[in-house]
């Protein structure tokens, strides 16, 4: 099996985990429902988003448009990039790497696709998948669900630090889903590798 096809079946597996887990979110939970899964620093909290990796986004109808299209270049460029280096027989380690960060991409943008067009909303109620009055969203402005919570530190600033002094603070306090996770992972690898990634690809 070629470099590209490995890569390829790496990412259909990556976006079967994340769509699985997101539709069982959604699905199973109402909006701001939470289940502890280790103690209190590792919770499954369901929250859902108009935009970006960890809760960030641009604000408005057209925002959101143009973040998703932004979002399906993005992915374009990303999948041409990674067509490019697996037939080059570029390193394995980078391979994965844009594999895990076309992954996660791809997830973010099958939620703000479809979501809208095939679950109704999950305020106050549990989500049905595919109910009969139809979706709470057009395409392209569905939310990305996330879940991933790791309030690890929570306490306050001292009194004396400048800007921050006595206010509350939670390490981590962004919520964030699985394709967030690959995006990070992708990123982080190609960071602390690249020497050894871009050198042999250079060569």
């Amino acid at each position: 099996m070629s470099l590209f096809k490995k890569s390829v079946v790496l990412i259909v597996l990556l976006l079967v985990l994340d769509q699985v887990v997101k539709i069982w979110i959604k699905t199973h939970m109402m909006l701001g429902e939470e289940y502890s899964v280790f103690g209190d620093w590792f919770l499954i909290h369901f929250i859902e988003n108009n935009g970006m990796a960890f809760g960030m986004e641009l604000e408005g109808q057209w925002g959101k448009i143009l973040l998703s299209l932004f979002r399906i270049f993005a992915v374009c460029g990303i999948g041409w990039y990674l067509y490019d280096i697996s037939t080059k027989k570029a390193p394995l380690g980078l391979v994965i790497s844009i594999a895990l960060i076309f992954s996660g991409a791809m997830g973010n943008i099958i939620d703000s696709a479809f979501y809208g067009l095939i679950f109704n909303d999950s305020y106050y109620q549990v989500s049905t998948f595919m109910p009969e009055a139809g979706g709470y969203a057009s395409f392209l402005h569905g939310k990305v669900v996330d879940m991933l919570y790791f309030p690890l530190l929570e306490g306050r600033f001292p009194e004396w630090l400048p800007m921050w002094g006595g206010e509350h603070y939670i390490f981590f306090r962004p919520v964030f889903n699985i394709a967030d996770s690959y995006i990070t992972i992708g990123v982080t690898f190609i960071l602390l590798f690249q020497r050894k990634y871009f050198m042999k690809e250079h060569k």
